[in-house]
């Protein structure tokens, strides 16, 4: 089956608006180096809130991209990890965050010039 994204009915939209969430990205790029606590997502993703982040691990997690595994230890501990679909994430996702610190002063530059 062909998708096409422009269409208003095609599946492929749930995919980018996943992708295109706004804290999804980072997510993505913190576990980039591997497991991770709810604590320490937090700490490396400033300026995300402990709703928001459960609520981006909670939708990553039904989509696919990441794993959440608890472990029984006293006291309890969970880490998230990327699964492969969620690694498959990092070559583009790296492309766009290379894209975006490249070209700061630009658009910086076009805002106030706006």
């Amino acid at each position: 089956m062909a998708y096409n994204v422009m269409s208003a009915t095609c599946p492929s939209r749930v995919v980018l608006h996943r992708i295109g969430a706004r804290w999804t990205v980072f997510v993505v790029n913190a576990l980039a180096e591997g497991p991770m606590r709810f604590s320490d997502l937090r700490t490396r993703i400033q300026g995300i809130t402990p709703k928001v982040l459960t609520e981006t691990l909670r939708s990553m997690e039904a989509d696919g991209l990441l794993t959440r595994t608890a472990y029984a230890e006293n006291p309890p501990r969970v880490e998230y990890d990327l699964t492969e679909l969620g690694l498959s994430l990092l070559g583009p996702l790296r492309a766009v965050r290379e894209w975006a610190e490249a070209h700061v002063p630009e658009i910086l530059a076009a805002r106030d010039r706006s």
